[in-house]
Formats: structure tokens, C-alpha cells, sequence
């Protein structure tokens, strides 16, 4: 007979090696491919996202508007990538503001909401957390003479999973020295220093094959993307402390959930994105 893969029957590591394959080449790929199948696949990473937030709220007692909030990031979304491909003229971004507003209409039609401006609070924080740095990559990929770039998200990922791979590897190595007790007892200076000499070094070889932009700036990203990184890291754990579980979701093993998996990109890609369109 047979037997059947399951990835449960893997240890910790082996369920994040797998995990991580498998979304490393679905998600390169669609970046590589074409700029809509990189919008798709984004907006789908988007959506999950801010769903296992607005879930996490719940869980803590708060009422998000949770598929219309997730709506709302999603648009969000759609109009700064067609803005940004010349689809649409800027002044459409001006009509998100006024969508956005609809959150306070919906929420005072909610008869059983006793906090109805917490719910209201939690919905616009779904969006600005998750959603926001999302639409913020689209104008860091098309940032070079408004032509999609492939290389730039694909460098800034590169260099971020070389951290987060580093970090771990020299952690469960070498961690001794606390980095963050109060907020993630598990986290270490080793290993903070591991990824950090991951993500510098990936950044010299992205520098020379990837010349959408100047190689010191590949530099400045991965600066970026250690600092600015690990407090994503730090921030969605303390979050997810603040509500008493381990992960944000289980739909990716050895993982958790897509949260935990992007939570550095989405405090980095402002830092990124304000960094490329200044410089």
C-alpha cells in the first residue's frame, strides 16, 4: 500500500524547509512572470494576511469589520498597482479616503456593537498594518522610470529570507544572549548578528547581477531590511503575546500563519519604498 505525503510527519525543520520551497517558488515565479501574475499572488498573500489579523482581533474580544476592512486593503491595493502601471490617473487614489469613511457608517447600522469606535479602530489598523505596506511595494517596483522591476522585490526578499534563514540557523546555534525577553524570549543577539551577516552578504551577490538600481543602495535595503525586519518580528510577537497564542495562523507548517511569514516585510517596505522613491 502506498503511503501518502504528509507534512505533519516531518519535524519542525523539515515542515519549514518544505513550506518554505513550496512558497519560495510560487511566489518568485509570479514576480518573475509577468507584473499582473505578481499582483495576483500579492493580493492573495494580502488577503489572507489581513484576515488572520482581523481573526486575531477577534479573538481578543475586538469587532472588526472583517471582510469589508479586508475589502478595503485589497482596493487599496488595486488602485496603487494600477496607478503605478499607468493604468489609472493618480487622482484616483483619492477615491480610497472616501471608502474608507464608509467603515463609520457601517459601524453605527451596528445595533449589538457597544464599542462600535474600537471596531472601527481595529478595521482602519488592519489596513495600515498590513494593507498599506503591501500597496507600498507597488510603487517600489515600478519606482524606476514607472516600468515594473521585478528585481527589486525579488532582491528585497532574497535579502530578508537570508535574514530571517540566518537569524535561525545561528539562534538555535549559538543563542544565548537575549535580544528582546519581554516580547520574544526565543529571539537572541547571536541570533540577530547571524541574520545580519546573511543579509549583507546576499546583498553583494544581488548587487551584482540585479542593476535595476545602484549597488550601494542594495546595501542601504538590507540595512533596512535587518533592522526594520527583526522589529516587524518583535512587533507581530508582541502582538500575538498581547492575545496569549503562539501563531498568527496554521495554514503554512512549520510556519504558522502568513502573518508570521511576512510580518518583516510589512514594517520594511515602508523604510524601503519612502528610501527608493527620495533616492
Amino acid at each position: 500500500m502506498r503511503s501518502r505525503f504528509n507534512i505533519n510527519n516531518y519535524s519542525n525543520l523539515g515542515q519549514r524547509a518544505i513550506t518554505a520551497a513550496i512558497g519560495a517558488v510560487v511566489v518568485i515565479s509570479a514576480i518573475i512572470f509577468s507584473d499582473w501574475t505578481y499582483f495576483l499572488v500579492f493580493a492573495c498573500i494580502l488577503g489572507f494576511a489581513q484576515m488572520e489579523f482581523y481573526k486575531l482581533c477577534g479573538l481578543d474580544g475586538m469587532l472588526p469589520l472583517k471582510s469589508f476592512g479586508t475589502i478595503l486593503g485589497l482596493l487599496t491595493f488595486t488602485v496603487t498597482f494600477l496607478i503605478e502601471k499607468e493604468q489609472f490617473p493618480n487622482e484616483y487614489l483619492f477615491l480610497i479616503f472616501p471608502i474608507l469613511s464608509l467603515v463609520f457608517f457601517i459601524k453605527l447600522y451596528k445595533k449589538t456593537d457597544k464599542k462600535p469606535f474600537t471596531g472601527v479602530a481595529f478595521t482602519y489598523l488592519g489596513i495600515f498594518y498590513v494593507a498599506v505596506p503591501f500597496s507600498l511595494l507597488n510603487l517600489a517596483v515600478f519606482s524606476v522610470d514607472k516600468v515594473y522591476h521585478y528585481e527589486i522585490l525579488l532582491g528585497c526578499l532574497l535579502i530578508l529570507w537570508a535574514s530571517d534563514t540566518g537569524a535561525y540557523f545561528a539562534g538555535t546555534k549559538f543563542g544565548k544572549t537575549k535580544l528582546f525577553e519581554r516580547v520574544s524570549p526565543k529571539k537572541s543577539w547571536e541570533g540577530f548578528l547571524g541574520g545580519a551577516f546573511s543579509a549583507i552578504a546576499v546583498s553583494f551577490l544581488i548587487a551584482r547581477y540585479f542593476h535595476s538600481i545602484q549597488d550601494w543602495k542594495w546595501l542601504v535595503i538590507a540595512g533596512i531590511i535587518i533592522i526594520a525586519g527583526t522589529y516587524g518580528d518583535l512587533i507581530e510577537s508582541l502582538f500575538k503575546r498581547s492575545i496569549e497564542i503562539k501563531d498568527s495562523g496554521s495554514v503554512l507548517p512549520g510556519h504558522g500563519g502568513f502573518m508570521d511569514r511576512f510580518d518583516g516585510l510589512l514594517l520594511s517596505a515602508p523604510f524601503i519604498t519612502a528610501f527608493l522613491k527620495i533616492f
